[in-house]
């Protein structure tokens, strides 16, 4: 394959993920417009965004199996269609179910199409040193395309109508259909049987946790629909376990985690998700109902976290090749840590430049040298059979720690503004304490890097021995 064929690749396979990605993000600056729109409270808002992250990550790891069996490309084009068709029911909508119901369909659809990009990439680039540097925009889109459907979501919701963002997807969707059979070729295939008992008790799983966590927000913690609901979910899981270890062909074959690079990569990117996703639902809602910002407005005050972050891309495989992943990540996630505990201390009486612009310019630094270590540490040494599977756990995590952190801080950020639903001061203190929360989250998934990923880093310093053809090493650099 060719300079030129592999570049038109990387581009589809960014442009599809973006899509994917910014889609998780895109409704919350018009999240007061839907709720005039549609009449929804606060409390269902939450699963505007909810019902899109719980199917995609509920269902990627069926989708990754899907890909292994039915082939990637296929897949891919399959989730690229019916992301297309829900993304224009959604724009329809004409209620709350209605829109529910499209933005599962959606993440459903994103599932399908996300873990056979990614392997399409891997596949597409097998020499270490392009690889690298492919996942690392790919990281990156994956990374900032939050930040970035925040703004393209604001513009649209002040200029048009926040079902604009759901119809925007359309045209990509069908440009990206007509460029598959061209430039991406079809993966072998395998015969096989796709493991639905173990999708479905994932995603029951991962909502029922999520609808917990919401619900508590809601009507306490004492309600017998909180703790059902909890206990639903923590059942619902171990039974996924349980079945992935029995089945023949199991959706997440239980031998992925025996790396202890591969289980720290995905435990350390699941809390930072849970700490660093919901920070992006609360900043705009400050901006907007604290500091009065309108959706465009909100939208561009996470330019300065975007414009850094993005900005990292260039820098990273120098740091990468001089200091390791694990090194790099680390301290990626020191100076998370350092903004999100400087923006932790906004206020009703902050403005946004300084008391935010300066903390998200260092929460955007240290974000561009996390995600792609995670990627390619999440990648590693895996066995190109199980490409599909480790790659769909990548994503899992991603959107996993997205939901369930969203869904938990929901829950503080309630609690903390009761005394004064209606009180601006009240709500600017509900948002710090809630971003108090995402500072535990992000300091968790630096405590399980530092445990996990560090030791093993450190021992694959040694000599390097030559990997077998279709394994990916994380000291390949």
């Amino acid at each position: 394959m060719n300079e030129h064929s592999k570049r038109i690749i990387l581009v589809m396979i960014i442009t599809s993920q973006l899509m994917m990605v910014l889609d998780g993000s895109i409704l919350i600056t018009a999240i007061p417009e839907i709720g005039r729109t549609l009449h929804l409270s606060t409390a269902v808002l939450t699963w505007v965004q909810n019902a899109y992250i719980l199917a995609f990550g509920g269902f990627l790891l069926l989708g990754a199996r899907a890909g292994d069996i039915f082939g990637r490309r296929r897949t891919f084009s399959a989730g690229i269609v019916l992301f297309s068709l829900a993304s224009m029911l959604a724009g329809l909508a004409p209620s709350s179910s209605f829109l529910l119901a499209a933005r599962t369909l959606q993440g459903l659809a994103a599932a399908m199409a996300t873990p056979s990009a990614l392997a399409l990439l891997s596949v597409t680039f097998s020499e270490a040193q392009e690889r690298l540097k492919a996942i690392a925009v790919y990281s990156a889109v994956s990374g900032a395309g939050g930040s970035v459907g925040l703004i393209v979501g604001g513009l649209l919701t002040d200029v048009i109508s926040w079902r604009a963002g759901m119809f925007l997807n359309v045209p990509i969707g069908i440009a990206l259909l007509l460029m598959v059979p061209r430039y991406m070729q079809e993966t072998d295939t395998k015969k096989g049987h796709l493991d639905i008992m173990g999708a479905l008790t994932s995603v029951i799983g991962m909502t029922a946790l999520a609808f917990g966590f919401v619900q508590a927000a809601s009507v306490g913690w004492g309600a017998p629909e909180v703790w059902g609901s909890l206990a639903l979910g923590g059942v619902s899981l171990a039974a996924f376990v349980q079945i992935e270890a029995w089945v023949k062909e199991p959706i997440t074959p239980l031998r992925l985690f025996a790396s202890r690079t591969r289980s720290g990569a995905y435990l350390g990117r699941l809390l930072l998700l849970c700490g660093n996703y919901p920070i992006f639902f609360f900043v705009p809602q400050f901006l907007q109902n604290v500091l009065h910002f309108d959706s465009l407005e909100a939208g561009l005050g996470i330019m300065p976290f975007t414009a850094v972050q993005f900005g990292m891309i260039y820098a990273m495989p120098s740091l990468v090749a001089r200091f390791g992943n694990a090194k790099v990540l680390i301290f990626g996630l020191v100076i998370a840590i350092a903004g999100t505990s400087w923006l932790s201390l906004i206020s009703a009486d902050s403005s946004f430049f300084p008391h935010l612009f300066f903390p998200l310019i260092v929460m955007g630094c240290g974000a561009g040298m996390i995600f792609q270590p995670f990627t390619t540490l999440g990648l590693s040494c895996v066995e190109a059979k199980d490409a599909g599977a480790a790659s769909g756990l990548v994503n899992v995590a991603h959107q996993t720690g997205s939901s369930l952190g969203l869904a938990v801080l929901i829950a503080v950020f309630e609690a903390a503004n009761r005394p004064a639903v209606t009180s601006g001061t009240s709500f600017a203190h509900a948002i710090s304490v809630s971003i108090g929360g995402s500072i535990i989250f992000l300091i968790a998934s630096l405590v399980a890097v530092l445990i996990l990923l560090l030791p093993a880093d450190r021992a694959s310093a040694a000599p390097v021995v030559q990997m077998e053809p279709g394994r990916f090493s994380p000291r390949e650099q």
